[in-house]
């Protein structure tokens, strides 16, 4: 297959530029397409046609923003089986999850019409304390202005969406970053968006290399920053980020609780999809297992059953469960963190060998805080299975990171339940399911070392408006 070219999206043009950015397949290491990076004069240019039409965007009525998002929602599920082949391969994602992927970025700007249109107008009464004049107050919401947004390689069409589709929903522009690995849905998608009314310059999507993208982050023009990526860099960011509002979403190395009372029948296929879908590149990946000890071992060999009959191999083909992780260097990375865990007392139950840039799903048993593969965040196909006694005991290990997104709890006690919601130290827990999943118009975010801020459309679009009240 040829090489394909993508120009870039800046203030409403395609255009090149004198910087050739070549994407390689991660599976066998092809030419998939070319493009451009810009530089900080690229940068400047969407600055400033962003910043001129900040009045026309606030200007735009409920129906307009209702109806540029569903036209592109309407698009993306229209051309969903040519945007997740490109998707699928940028990243390597089998096409079974880059096609979930298409329809979840459908679906993120058809929540976004929805929201575009509800009235968060607020009115108060002011004559509530003594010898206070008998005023109202009448509370607007007005965007915040200009957006950076800067988004990962994992989910490079639906995290980009959730930074792009808030945005547009409540009147702000915005210049957003794809990963330099895949930025290609990302462009692909600026080409649906161009063919809207939404005013050029509105949205920029910009491939940059880390220096001009930096700017996103110490330019004081921008009012928000948006960022999805590893805590090292985002904490970096926001102490370089000045006055300007952040959002981090940082990821962890979250837990999955299967209590004695848990449906194995429900619980297994789960966790087999939240332990290995995307080799483990997800924020919210199931790598740490606490399992009752009354279960503990039927777990592990069903487990152990379950991945050994994954299929492996080229992310195109329907049928393949599991392909190469992003780039040899991660799974190089992986897979000394499996053999140091082993040296330093982790049982391998299967998996642990790498080729190239693939990395077979790995089970691991008997691991404790001193090992990589269960204290950091893996980012990869690996998990850790460990037992407990008691539902205090399992908190207490999920408790026991300095992450904190999401955590998985089967259970079918409602006092366990109930204690876990209350007691685990995350942004979300979910039930009767793995830490993997998300609904697209839920708060999403977390505590500790794993961000600041919640996304979700809803949520987004709160942190990208300002309120301003009129006292009469």
């Amino acid at each position: 297959m040829q090489a394909k070219n993508y120009s870039i999206y800046c203030a409403g043009k395609f255009i090149t530029t004198n910087h050739v950015l070549e994407i390689h397949n991660p599976f066998n290491q092809s030419l998939v397409a070319t493009t451009y990076l810009a530089d900080q004069f690229i940068l400047e240019e969407a600055i400033i046609k962003a910043l001129s039409i900040k009045t026309e965007l606030q200007n735009l009525s409920s129906q307009k923003k209702h109806n540029i998002l569903k036209q592109i929602s309407n698009e993306i599920y229209a051309n969903r089986k040519k945007l997740a082949e490109i998707l699928s391969l940028e990243s390597a994602k089998p096409l079974k999850y880059a096609l979930a992927e298409i329809d979840r970025s459908a679906y993120t700007f058809s929540i976004a019409a929805e929201e575009s249109r509800t009235n968060r107008t607020e009115y108060l009464a002011l004559d509530r304390i003594n010898n206070t004049d008998k005023r109202e107050g009448v509370v607007n919401y007005f965007p915040i202005g200009l957006i950076a947004g800067i988004a990962p390689f994992n989910f490079p069409m639906n995290l980009a969406v959730h930074k792009l589709a808030p945005a547009i929903a409540s009147g702000c522009p915005i210049i957003l970053k794809p990963a330099s690995r895949t930025p290609l849905s990302c462009l692909e998608l600026a080409k649906i968006i161009d063919r809207t009314e939404l005013p050029k310059g509105a949205v920029s999507i910009l491939p940059m290399d880390r220096a001009t993208g930096n700017l996103l982050v110490t330019d004081e023009r921008f009012k928000l920053l948006s960022f999805t990526g590893s805590p090292d860099i985002g904490w970096k960011m926001k102490a370089q980020s000045g006055k300007k509002k952040v959002v981090l979403e940082l990821g962890g190395n979250a837990a999955t609780i299967i209590t004695q009372s848990a449906n194995l029948k429900d619980a297994l296929p789960k966790s087999l999809m939240g332990s290995f879908a995307y080799s483990g590149q997800i924020c919210i990946h199931a790598q740490r297992f606490m399992v009752h000890s009354s279960l503990y071992q039927i777990v592990v060999d069903e487990l152990k059953l379950l991945t050994q009959n994954l299929i492996s191999g080229n992310p195109l083909d329907a049928a393949t469960d599991v392909s190469n992780m992003i780039d040899e260097a991660n799974a190089t990375r992986v897979e000394t963190w499996i053999n140091e865990a082993i040296e330093q007392g982790a049982q391998l139950v299967c998996g642990g060998q790498r080729n190239g840039s693939y990395v077979e799903p790995t089970i691991l048993t008997n691991c404790n805080h001193t090992m990589k593969v269960y204290a950091e965040e893996v980012f990869g196909p690996v998990i850790c299975i460990n037992s407990y006694q008691t539902i205090e005991d399992a908190i207490d290990q999920a408790n026991n990171t300095k992450f904190g997104l999401q955590c998985g709890v089967f259970t079918n006690n409602e006092t366990e339940l109930n204690k876990c919601f209350k007691q685990i130290e995350v942004g979300g827990v979910i039930h009767n399911n793995v830490p993997t999943i998300r609904y697209d118009q839920m708060p999403y975010g977390g505590v500790k070392e794993s961000g600041l801020g919640r996304e979700g459309v809803r949520y987004a679009i709160l942190d990208m408006l300002e309120p301003k009240i009129l006292v009469r």
